[in-house]
C-alpha cells in the first residue's frame, strides 16, 4: 500500500501509529471543521505533545507552515510542511460533555443513536483506552483549522470562517508517533446547531528532509529539535 485515504465523519475519533517519514494531509471538506489532535511516543507513552514548549520555543501563538510540534522531551513529533489555512490553535483545549450540553442540549447514544452529540474529551478517552492510557494521561491538544482571538476584555473567542471548504494542512512525521484525533466541536463554538464537519485524511510517504528544509531552518530552536531527533534515531536504519 503506497498511500491510505479515508474520510473521518463529523463528531468521530480515530488513531494510528504513524511511522517516521510519513506525511498526513487533512482537508476540511465543507469548511468550518475542527480537528482535535494529540501525539504520544508509541515506544514510551509517557512522552507526549507539549503545547507550551511548541509555542514558546518558536515564539508564536498560532501554528502554520514552518512550525514544528514538540514532545515534552524536546523532540519533534511532526512538522507542518504545507498549510492553506494560516492559523491553527493549541491553547483553547478540548470540549467536555458539559460544554456540549450547555450549548446544544444533552444527548446520548442510548437514546439518540447517530444524532447524539460527542465531545472531544470523551472522544480522546475512547482512543486512549485502546493503548492503555487513561484520563491521567491527557495532554493539551491541537485544534487544527480553528483560530482563537481575544476581545477587549481578554476573553478568548473562536473566529468564524477561518477555514473555507477545501482548506488543508500537511504534517510530516519526524519520529514514530501515536496520533489521536477527533472531529468534535471546538470548545468555544457558539454555533446555533452542533457543527458536524467531516474531514478527509491522506497518509503517504514524505519526501526526505533536505538540509535547507523550511521547517528545520525556520528557527534555531527547530534545528536543535531535529538534532535531538537524530540522536534519538542514532543506529536506526532509515
Amino acid at each position: 500500500m503506497k498511500q491510505y485515504k479515508t474520510t473521518i465523519p463529523a463528531a468521530s475519533h480515530w488513531s494510528l501509529k504513524v511511522r517516521r517519514g510519513m506525511q498526513m494531509t487533512l482537508t476540511d471538506l465543507e469548511g468550518g471543521a475542527n480537528v482535535g489532535m494529540v501525539f504520544y511516543n508509541p515506544e514510551n507513552l509517557l512522552e507526549r505533545y507539549n503545547a507550551p514548549d511548541t509555542l514558546k520555543g518558536q515564539h508564536t501563538f498560532k501554528l502554520t507552515k514552518g512550525h514544528c510540534l514538540y514532545s515534552d522531551m524536546g523532540r519533534i513529533f511532526a512538522s507542518i510542511t504545507e498549510d492553506t489555512v494560516g492559523w491553527h490553535e493549541t491553547v483553547a483545549g478540548n470540549s467536555h460533555a458539559s460544554h456540549v450540553a450547555a450549548q446544544w442540549g444533552k444527548r446520548d447514544y442510548q437514546n439518540d443513536q447517530n444524532e447524539w452529540l460527542q465531545n472531544g474529551t470523551d472522544a480522546f478517552l475512547v482512543e486512549m483506552a485502546k493503548y492503555g492510557l487513561t484520563q491521567a494521561d491527557s495532554t493539551a491538544n491541537l485544534n487544527l483549522f480553528s483560530k482563537v482571538v481575544t476581545d477587549a476584555d481578554g476573553n478568548m473567542l473562536l473566529e468564524e470562517g477561518n477555514s473555507p471548504a477545501g482548506s488543508s494542512v500537511t504534517l510530516r512525521f519526524e519520529m514514530d508517533t501515536l496520533v489521536m484525533l477527533h472531529t468534535c466541536a471546538h470548545p468555544l463554538s457558539k454555533a446555533a446547531t452542533y457543527p458536524k464537519k467531516p474531514i478527509s485524511l491522506l497518509l503517504e510517504k514524505a519526501a526526505p528532509v533536505a538540509e535547507d528544509d523550511f521547517c528545520k531552518m525556520s528557527r534555531p530552536e527547530n534545528q536543535r529539535g531535529f538534532a535531538n531527533n537524530e540522536l534519538y534515531h542514532l543506529g536506526c536504519e532509515d
